[in-house]
């Protein structure tokens, strides 16, 4: 599997969380995606993101003052079935 190595370091709110989206999104299903930040907002905003995308956070680790996330791509979530529409 890729793992890529995203480097935020030095970043502050939102812009982690932003440059973790783009990747995300140029990622193929199955990739790694290790994202360093060092701002604290992101223990908070990096999981709410990964919440909201459907991707998988593997792990958390923080090094002094540098926090590490290593995220899975997974499939696109299902929209489910469109409402019924009511043709008469």
């Amino acid at each position: 599997m890729t793992m890529i190595v995203l480097d935020l370091t030095g970043l502050k709110c939102p812009l982690p969380a932003l440059k973790t989206r783009k990747a995300l999104a140029q990622l193929d299903v199955g990739a790694r995606l290790e994202v360093r930040c060092t701002d604290p907002m992101s223990l908070v905003d990096i999981p709410v993101l990964i919440q909201q995308t459907g991707d998988r956070l593997e792990s958390t680790a923080r090094n002094d003052a540098v926090i590490a996330f290593v995220i899975e791509k997974m499939p696109a979530k299902d929209e489910g079935p469109s409402p019924a529409t009511n043709i008469d």
